[in-house]
């Protein structure tokens, strides 16, 4: 059971990451090209601000749910820090319920909408595509998001109360430097600074 929830964990992120990814990449490179297309040489698509309108769209809650895997989301740990650990893990396991249970609501009631815009065969203005497409966003991005957020709770029932706790940037920083920094590097950085990092 154990290798199908991480299967399904490294296919959710390859699909977050990949379509974050081509979604920036693609609308970046659209936008860029109609406006040089306007300006140079007076046309344009005229199909064009739509499209990288849903491609920044499908990157950002593509992203976002991404953002749940690595606890890339902005987050305030005073409280966390003047708790006991066992109040700490009861209020980051109580943050992050609250959390899945709004974006299970989202993904939920997104997906109710989703039926109501096929229903009515809503299309797009400039792409003639029907609206359920770039409106799949919704349901799909923050279902991923509640399955990371999922597997965040898990990890927190799972682990001891004082081994629970939120590490700030900076430790995060020096953590994966120390993890992947060879000592040269670690010298270097020691000598160029005198040692004050």
């Amino acid at each position: 059971m154990k290798q199908v929830f991480r299967t399904l964990g490294k296919l959710i992120g390859f699909i977050n990451q990949s379509i974050a990814a081509f979604g920036i990449s693609a609308g970046v490179a659209l936008a860029f090209y109609n406006v040089v297309a306007r300006y140079l040489f007076d046309s344009s698509l005229t199909w064009a601000s739509e499209l990288t309108i849903f491609l920044f769209l499908w990157s950002t809650f593509f992203g976002a749910a991404y953002c749940f895997k690595e606890d890339a989301h902005i987050s305030i740990s005073i409280l966390l820090d003047k708790v006991s650990p066992g109040t700490a893990k009861g209020l980051m396991l109580l943050s992050h319920l609250v959390t899945f249970v709004f974006l299970a609501a989202v993904s939920y009631y997104g997906y109710q909408y989703l039926q109501l815009v096929i229903e009515l065969e809503e299309m797009s203005i400039d792409l003639e595509i029907p609206m359920w497409i770039p409106y799949l966003v919704i349901p799909v991005a923050f279902a991923f998001a509640a399955y990371r957020v999922a597997e965040k709770i898990i990890y927190i029932l799972k682990t001891p109360a004082d081994e629970v706790r939120m590490k700030s940037e900076a430790e995060m920083i020096i953590a994966e430097i120390e993890a992947s920094a060879p000592e040269a590097l670690l010298k270097e950085v020691e000598k160029r600074t005198g040692g004050l990092l």
